[in-house]
């Protein structure tokens, strides 16, 4: 059990030891996809920018970066495969270390929520079983439905695995802190984790054991081109993002925190259901927190609709040890000054959240002093 704080203490603001990191205050940048890559998936000076902007967080974790270019679903988001891609991820970790943050990259593979359309050479998107994502996904041609995808052969399976082993050394290359696995919210990972979207009957699919062995190889794999201690992994065991479900979503995932326990990772980034999952009459797990940081060996960050007191109370009462923000850091670059402060927060315009330029992206003001 987490130690509790005292009541007069700010449990989110107060120092943390992650592993091998410092950090000033218990607040982490969330992943957020903005769109603000190049159209070769290059990060840019306007990323730079705005990471920089917010490296008063104790930890920033950036939007999900593709392995491979099969692997990436959304339009400008940046990748980790190429040579340029490790360069202008370069310009955004000297941009934050800099100003004394610290960053990780979040990578991922979408699978099945892709489409053709954004698929190299038109293909299908790939996925354990071919059972499209529910909902649609914008692509150049406008919203689309989801592609129905591809059912992965055994056989393509490790070179996959072995993507992310190397996007975690080009992750290293480029100067990041540490590397998150983005194993929630329905792409690749999550897919095969739940029966909802796995209906394999080989070796990665039936079981909870053979459904939870790609996400294991992916961070074996990872572990081998760094190391434990710089690797964290998210999970969603309450959210419908895409269709997702699965019918015994308590055992699934236990299986699966043990299992990353075991490999004494250097933090677990859990979602707490939010308001359409707990709506949907399907959520297992109310409190996903609560249910894993017992069983987690290392650091445990919760993400889902926090504010400032809500995340005191979490860390205090031993359910997380760090809290992640996203709109909030949106709006307010300087988030952890503002809590501080107890000043007012600025609000986030969605309708800049994704697209091109500045504008919603780097122009948010800091507070005044």
């Amino acid at each position: 059990m987490r130690a509790s704080l005292p009541e007069s203490t700010s449990a989110l603001l107060s120092p943390f030891r992650l592993g091998p990191l410092d950090l000033p205050n218990r607040m982490v940048m969330a992943p957020m996809t903005r769109t603000r890559a190049s159209g070769e998936r290059v990060p840019t000076e306007l990323m730079a920018q705005y990471y920089a902007q917010r490296a008063s967080a104790g930890l920033i974790v950036t939007e999900c970066i593709a392995v491979a270019p099969d692997s990436a679903g959304i339009i400008r988001a940046p990748g980790l495969y190429t040579d340029a891609q490790v360069a202008g991820w370069r310009t955004v970790t000297n941009a934050v270390h800099a100003r004394g943050g610290r960053i990780f990259a979040q990578i991922w593979h979408c699978g099945r929520a892709s489409h053709v359309s954004l698929q190299p050479g038109g293909t299908a998107p790939v996925a354990p079983s071919a059972v499209a994502a529910e909902g649609s996904i914008f692509t150049p041609e406008g919203r689309q439905p989801f592609s129905v995808p591809r059912a992965l052969d055994a056989s393509e399976i490790p070179a996959i695995v072995a993507a992310f082993g190397v996007a975690t050394e080009r992750a290293r290359e480029a100067g990041f802190d540490g590397i998150e696995l983005h194993g929630a919210f329905g792409y690749l990972v999550d897919q095969f984790l739940q029966d909802g979207s796995n209906r394999r009957t080989d070796a990665y699919g039936g079981s909870v054991a053979n459904r939870a062995r790609f996400l294991f190889e992916v961070v074996d794999a990872m572990i081998a081109a760094w190391s434990a201690d710089r690797i964290g992994v998210k999970l969603s065991p309450s959210n419908r993002f895409y269709g997702m479900f699965d019918s015994d979503a308590v055992s699934t995932f236990g299986h699966v925190v043990r299992g990353l326990a075991d490999r004494n990772l250097l933090y677990l980034h859990l979602m707490e259901p939010n308001e359409a999952d707990l709506a949907s009459g399907t959520v297992q797990l109310g409190e996903v927190a609560k249910t894993f940081s017992g069983v987690f060996s290392g650091a445990v960050i919760a993400n889902g609709g926090f504010d400032h007191e809500r995340a005191d109370a979490f860390i205090a009462t031993g359910q997380a040890d760090l809290v992640s923000f996203g709109r909030a850091f949106v709006a307010n670059p300087d988030l952890p000054e503002r809590f501080a402060a107890g000043a007012a927060l600025a609000a986030p315009d969605p309708a800049t959240f994704y697209g091109e330029g500045p504008t919603g992206y780097v122009d948010y003001p800091m507070m005044r002093t």
